[in-house]
């Protein structure tokens, strides 16, 4: 796909508000991007500073089950149903220490994760 093809898209998308869809095809073509980024707008500029700043920091971007399961969480601490939350934390102590992966947690999950010493909020 040619450059201004791909910058023609993202910039579209970014109009439409269909951030996903900007992401996505800054994603796939991360290095023409990042060099013709002054074609780009505004918010299609912030998203490939914050794509840019994920990948320097090494974290990976959470799947869409590991989604699933932080709204999961958030259901069950919803409904203080404590046994089920601990039940769906077993086996999936790596995904609470991703730092991404509080801001997908409602204030009831965080509270209960707090309280039992599985996240540390700062």
């Amino acid at each position: 796909m040619d450059i201004k093809d791909v910058i023609t898209k993202i910039n579209k998308s970014v109009d439409a508000l269909e951030f996903t869809s900007a992401r996505k095809y800054i994603e796939e073509n991360i290095e023409l991007v990042n060099q013709n980024r002054m074609h780009l707008k505004s918010n299609a500029r912030e998203i490939l500073k914050f794509l840019n700043n994920q990948s320097e920091s090494g974290e990976e971007p959470l799947t869409k089950a590991e989604i699933s399961l932080l709204n999961t969480l958030n259901v069950y601490a919803t409904r203080f149903d404590i046994r089920s939350m601990k039940r769906n934390i077993k086996g999936n102590e790596q995904l609470l220490m991703k730092k991404e992966s509080i801001n997908y947690l409602n204030s009831d999950a965080r509270i209960f994760l707090e309280s039992m010493g599985a996240i540390k909020i700062e």
